[in-house]
C-alpha cells in the first residue's frame, strides 16, 4: 500500500507543481510530455514485471521498482531543461510500473480469495486517498520549498520502503523452471509505444485523419501482430493468450476497461466544468475531487468487506455499474446554472459506484486462476485498464473541444464576434482559458480596450464560453453513459464462483472447471 500510495500521490503532485516548472524549465508546448512519458513506461512495464514476479518472486521487482523511481525522482529534481524533465520522467514510470503491479499481487500471496476483499478495497481506496492529498502535498511543497523538492522528497521515503520490504516482505517463488520472453516483452513495447503516442497526439498535435497518426495506428499494429504470433509460439509467454479463454477473466476485462474510460472523463474534466462553469476559484482546485474520491475510497472498502463477508460479487458488480450509470447522468444534466452543492451531490453518487465495483473485479479474476500465475493474471488486468485511460484522454478531451468550437461559433453575438476579429489575441482560445487567471486578464483587456461597450461585450463573450462547455460537457458524458451502460450489461455475463480459501494455494485447477492457463 505505501508503494502504490507513492506511485499514485507522484501523479497528482507533479500535476500541481506544473505552472512553476513550466515557468522554470520553459518548454510549455511538450509539457503534456511529463505526464505522457511516466504513463506509457508504466503501461507497458506492467505486463512485464507480472511474468517475471510470477518467476522470481515479488521482491526483487519490489526493490527494483523503487530504486528506479528513486533513480528518476534524482534525475527529475536536478533537471535544467523540459526534455531532461521528460527523460527522468519515463525513468520513473519504469520503476513506478513495479510499484503498481506488485502491491496487489503480494497481497494475493498473503492472503486468500475469501480474505482478498477487504484487502483489495484498502488497496484500491489507495489511488483515491492519493487524489485527495497529493494536489495539496504538491502546492504546500512548490510555494515553501520550490518544485524540485516534488522529487527529491521521494527519496528518503523510497529508501525507508525498499528496506523495509527487503527486511520484512517474504521471499515467494515458484519451483516452476522457465525462459524469459524477452522478444515478447520488446515486441510489447515496440508495438505499443507507437499507439500510445497516436492516441496522445491525435486531436491536439495532429488530426485524427492526418498521415502521421494512421502511420503511428498502423505501425503499432504491424508490431502486435508480430507479438501475438510470437506469444503463441513461444514456452513461456510474457502474456498467455490462454487467459483470455476464461470467461471470468475476458468479462472481468470489459468491465474494469469500460469503467476505467467512463470514469476517466470526470476525473479530466470536471475541474475545468467548477472552474470555468460554476465559478470556483482556479487556486482552490485541489479540493474538485475530493467528494468523488472520498466516496471512492468508501465504496471500495465497505464493498470489500462486503465480498469477504459474503464470498459473492456478482450482485455487487451489477448494482455497482448501475449506481455509476446514474452518477454519470447527474453529471449529464450539469448545465450553466448548476451549484457546487449540486455538482459535490452528483460526484459522491460516482464515486460510490465506481468504488464498490473496482476491488471485486480484482478479486474475481484471481479467484479464477492457479496461484503460481497470479502475478501475470494480475499485471494483464491492470496493463489493460491502465490503456483504457490512456485511450479515453485523447478521445474524451476531442469530443469534448470540438463540442466547445461548434457551439461557440453559434451562441457567440455577431458585435463580440466582430470586436474579435479586430484583435489576434483570442485566435488561440480554448475551454481551458478561463481557469487560467492570465489567461482570464488577457481576454478582459482585450475587451477593455473598445471601451464603454467592453465590459458588456465581456459579459457576453463569457456567457457564450460557459454555454459551449457546457454543451462540449455533455456530448463527453453521452460517451461515458455510454460506457457505463455496457459496463452494466457485462456484469450479468459475469460468472460467479466460491472465492477459494487455504486450497488457493494447492490448487492448480481453473475456477469452476475452466482449464487454468498454462504456463510452459
Amino acid at each position: 500500500m505505501l508503494t502504490m500510495f507513492f506511485s499514485s500521490l507522484d501523479q497528482t503532485i507533479v500535476a500541481t507543481a506544473m505552472p512553476t516548472v513550466i515557468g522554470d524549465l520553459k518548454g510549455f508546448s511538450i509539457y503534456a510530455w511529463v505526464f505522457t512519458a511516466y504513463i506509457m513506461a508504466t503501461s507497458v512495464t506492467i505486463p512485464i514485471y507480472g511474468r517475471l514476479s510470477d518467476i522470481y518472486g515479488r521482491k526483487p521487482f519490489y526493490v527494483f521498482g523503487l530504486i528506479m523511481f528513486m533513480v528518476g525522482s534524482a534525475i527529475s529534481g536536478q533537471s535544467q531543461t523540459m526534455m531532461e524533465l521528460i527523460i527522468a520522467r519515463a525513468i520513473q514510470g519504469i520503476g513506478g510500473g513495479a510499484m503498481m503491479s506488485m502491491p496487489q499481487a503480494t497481497i494475493g500471496d498473503i492472503f486468500n480469495p475469501k480474505e482478498r476483499g477487504r484487502w483489495m478495497g484498502l488497496i484500491m481506496s489507495i489511488f483515491g486517498l492519493a487524489s485527495i492529498i497529493g494536489p495539496f502535498v504538491g502546492g504546500w511543497i512548490t510555494d515553501n520549498w520550490g518544485w524540485r523538492w516534488i522529487f527529491y522528497i521521494n527519496l528518503p521515503f523510497g529508501i525507508l520502503a525498499a528496506t523495509a520490504v527487503w527486511i520484512v516482505l517474504p521471499r515467494v517463488r515458484t519451483d516452476h523452471k522457465t525462459r524469459i520472453d524477452w522478444s515478447g516483452s520488446l515486441l510489447l513495447v515496440a508495438g505499443l509505444i507507437p499507439i500510445l503516442l497516436a492516441f496522445t497526439w491525435a486531436g491536439n498535435d495532429y488530426p485524427w485523419g492526418s498521415w502521421q497518426i494512421l502511420s503511428l495506428f498502423a505501425g503499432g499494429l504491424v508490431v502486435l501482430f508480430f507479438f501475438v504470433v510470437n506469444e503463441n509460439h513461444v514456452k513461456d509467454p510474457v502474456i498467455n493468450s490462454h487467459l483470455f479463454s476464461n470467461p471470468i477473466f475476458s468479462v472481468a476485462l470489459v468491465i474494469g476497461l469500460l469503467i476505467s474510460m467512463a470514469f476517466f472523463g470526470a476525473i479530466m474534466f470536471l475541474p475545468l466544468f467548477v472552474q470555468s462553469v460554476v465559478g470556483l476559484s482556479p487556486q482552490n482546485s485541489g479540493v474538485v475531487l475530493t467528494p468523488m474520491m472520498l466516496t471512492f475510497i468508501l465504496g471500495a472498502v465497505v464493498g470489500g468487506q462486503l465480498i469477504s463477508r459474503t464470498g459473492k460479487y456478482k450482485l455487487q458488480a451489477i448494482i455497482g455499474t448501475a449506481v455509476m450509470i446514474a452518477g454519470t447522468f447527474l453529471l449529464y444534466t450539469m448545465d450553466v446554472n448548476t451549484t457546487w452543492p449540486t455538482v459535490v451531490l452528483n460526484m459522491l453518487v460516482l464515486g460510490i459506484g465506481v468504488g464498490s465495483v473496482m476491488p471485486l473485479l480484482n478479486v474475481a479474476v484471481q479467484n479464477a486462476f492457479p496461484y503460481k500465475i497470479m502475478g501475470v493474471v494480475n499485471s494483464t488486468q491492470q496493463f489493460v485498464r491502465s490503456l483504457g485511460g490512456v485511450i479515453a484522454a485523447p478521445v474524451l478531451g476531442t469530443i469534448m473541444a470540438n463540442g466547445f468550437k461548434y457551439k461557440l461559433a453559434q451562441t457567440i453575438p455577431a458585435q463580440v464576434k466582430h470586436a474579435m476579429l479586430q484583435t489576434s489575441n483570442a485566435t488561440n482560445l480554448n475551454p481551458q482559458s478561463l481557469t487560467n487567471p492570465n489567461a482570464q486578464e488577457a481576454v478582459r483587456s482585450m475587451f477593455s480596450g473598445f471601451g464603454k461597450q467592453g465590459q458588456e461585450l465581456y459579459q457576453q463573450f463569457i456567457g457564450a464560453v460557459k454555454t459551449s462547455i457546457t454543451y462540449g460537457f455533455h456530448h463527453l458524458f453521452i460517451l461515458s453513459i455510454i460506457f457505463a451502460s455496457a459496463a452494466f450489461l457485462v456484469t450479468f455475463f459475469l460468472k460467479e464462483v466460491p472465492l477459494k480459501k487455504e486450497e488457493y494455494y494447492t490448487d492448480d485447477s481453473g475456477a469452476a472447471g475452466d482449464q487454468a492457463a498454462p504456463t510452459g
